[in-house]
């Protein structure tokens, strides 16, 4: 089907010209249909190139009225983003005499793929240092692992990086947070002020999502092109690899979590509890994923199911991304430069843990 301006297919049916508009994009619909749209102005098209032009305009202005500024954005942003990456209490026998706390390296170059930089932030501070972190950084990402979700020091710091992030997001102090697996677990216990999770087993294998209506109108996913939005629907794009998750039927009847946040996606266990898969905060821009975006690009043993595909491959882009540009608008920053340079990871160097863990890469601390 060939194209015309703005993405739209065009289709020559019979004068008058007949256009194929993409509801999606055009008016920010869940519906990924094409609706014909009837423009009379190119009935005689072929008579003259111009009004060609001026009818494809015309037709991708009434496209994109909803999607089109009516003025230009002026919102600062930050070119030389920060986002920090809570260390994780090592749990793993294996792994013990390597350091107390770790993060895989498929986390940090997801973040870094994103066009970021990244800060490790240990477990051992003082509260008045991770206040003082929380100034200097634009982001923060929970990752997974196997902790405590109520009385872990992971549990304790992610609480202090919540609440500041909650009073700054009030005051107009744009700051984003992601948790992944067990990350967005803790995000639903921080919420519900309760740890609401049960048995949802989906261990080491690869799912596509069940999207909502939420998911349509969504931040995460706008833009993002109706090829990867249906193949995220058909194809096992998500890795899963998680044993507790948040039932549907507690989402749902919580409160807490029904106004703090919006379900965008579900999918079932093996246990066959239908299980929260994807959230994204209703007000403040927080977002939590119970799969692993990052092992779509960076993790590569034999036997994970690790979906590899090139959609898969895209997902994991624009997810990093969105939460990277997120950080953007973040416009803390380091007060010194010496400061800034001695706290990102390129001080540390990453051990190689493929022969004894599921990671190729691993930063111990």
């Amino acid at each position: 089907m060939p194209q015309g301006l703005c993405g739209l297919s065009t289709q020559h049916k019979s004068s008058p010209f007949c256009l194929q508009v993409p509801i999606k994009y055009c008016v920010h619909t869940a519906d990924y249909t094409w609706q014909p749209q009837i423009l009379l102005c190119c009935e005689n098209m072929s008579n003259t190139g111009s009004s060609t032009y001026v009818c494809l305009f015309f037709a991708c202005c009434l496209c994109c009225n909803k999607a089109m500024p009516t003025k230009l954005n002026q919102e600062a942003m930050n070119d030389r983003p920060v986002i920090g990456i809570l260390t994780q209490i090592v749990s793993d026998e294996a792994m013990k005499p390597f350091g107390r706390t770790y993060i895989p390296s498929s986390y940090v170059k997801f973040i870094e793929s994103g066009g970021s930089r990244v800060m490790p932030i240990r477990l051992t501070l003082k509260t008045t240092e991770y206040e003082e972190i929380f100034r200097n950084i634009n982001g923060l990402l929970l990752i997974g692992g196997s902790v405590d979700l109520k009385t872990s020091d992971f549990a304790r710091v992610a609480k202090i990086f919540y609440r500041l992030a909650l009073t700054a997001n009030d005051e107009g102090d744009f700051f984003p947070i992601w948790g992944t697996c067990m990350g967005m677990q803790l995000l639903t216990v921080l919420v519900a002020g309760e740890n609401l999770l049960e048995a949802t087993t989906a261990e080491n294998i690869a799912l596509p999502l069940n999207l909502t209506p939420e998911a349509g109108s969504s931040r995460m996913f706008e833009g993002f092109p109706y090829s990867l939005m249906k193949a995220l629907t058909q194809e096992p794009l998500t890795g899963n690899f998680h044993h507790y998750g948040l039932a549907v039927k507690t989402f749902k009847e919580n409160e807490k979590l029904q106004s703090f946040f919006s379900l965008l996606s579900t999918n079932v266990a093996e246990n066959g509890v239908h299980f929260a898969s994807t959230i994204e905060g209703k007000t403040y821009p927080f977002y939590g994923v119970q799969w692993h975006p990052e092992v779509n690009r960076f993790q590569w043993k034999r036997k994970q199911n690790y979906p590899h595909s090139a959609q898969a491959v895209q997902l994991s882009s624009l997810l990093a991304e969105f939460f990277v540009n997120e950080g953007r608008k973040s416009l803390h920053q380091f007060d010194n430069p010496e400061v800034e340079a001695s706290s990102l990871i390129y001080n540390d160097t990453p051990v190689y843990a493929g022969n004894f863990t599921g990671y190729e890469q691993i930063y111990f601390f």
